[in-house]
């Protein structure tokens, strides 16, 4: 087992009914965290071109984790409605992912943010897991260890009815609220409680990546809790682009 991956959660913790919940690191906050420049989440509005916005709390990530990227959080006023799409290039082959501004605004913002500044250029998908009822791929740490993420979290995107089918794409968390960085792609249905948020959907062009992934499957570093591990065959994410 790989300790810095066990021990800060490439998808750690034990769901309802055994299943495995998907966690991140940098989601947590220490006792004195308090909001970074980029503002508080506010009941949705309209900017002077009538668009849709909401106001998001970017929160300072836990002190302390050598792990983390420094990296600024987004503008304060992040687009509430529509989509956003970002071309995922990969090493072995391309995905479109189609990010959803009304149902998850703020992770919408962070992941085309992050994606404009070069974040997650280079950096490995470091967890797959094939077990029954979860079906993913995990990416979004430029470490690669399952403990990496920026240095500023966000507020969990959830209202209870979200689901997980196959073609999700969603934010790992560290079961206390908060997301970084870390998503997970489901390339199979997978039965997990409503506690991730629901960011968008991959294209089918994408999915028949993730099922090469699939079929390749992962070394078992992470078995048997939290399970998985890293992928037979490595998955590079090369570029992340911001699409028109």
């Amino acid at each position: 087992m790989r300790p810095a991956r066990a021990g800060a959660g490439g998808l750690l913790g034990l769901a309802a009914g055994a299943l495995l919940a998907l966690t991140a690191c940098t989601g947590s906050v220490d006792g004195s965290a308090s909001p970074v420049p980029g503002g508080t989440r506010d009941t949705p509005g309209s900017d002077d071109g009538g668009s849709a916005t909401v106001g998001c709390e970017w929160v300072a990530a836990r002190s302390g984790n050598p792990y983390a990227v420094e990296v600024a959080p987004p503008d304060a006023e992040a687009p509430a409605d529509g989509t956003a799409a970002l071309r995922m290039t990969t090493s072995l082959g391309e995905l479109v992912l189609t990010l959803d501004r009304a149902g998850a605004p703020c992770a919408a913002a962070s992941m085309v943010h992050l994606a404009g500044l070069g974040y997650f250029d280079g950096s490995p998908c470091h967890r797959e897991v094939d077990s029954a009822g979860l079906r993913v791929l995990q990416c979004g740490d430029p470490t690669g260890t399952g403990a990496g993420g920026p240095t500023y979290a966000f507020p969990t995107e959830v209202d209870g009815s979200e689901t997980y089918p196959r073609g999700t794409i969603a934010m790992a968390n560290s079961g206390q609220g908060l997301d970084g960085s870390q998503f997970f792609l489901v390339w199979g249905d997978s039965d997990l409680p409503p506690d991730y948020t629901v960011v968008g959907t991959v294209d089918e062009a994408g999915l028949a990546v993730l099922d090469v992934v699939a079929a390749n499957g992962n070394d078992g570093s992470l078995d048997p809790s939290p399970g998985g591990g890293a992928p037979a065959v490595p998955v590079t994410v090369t570029a992340m682009t911001p699409l028109p």
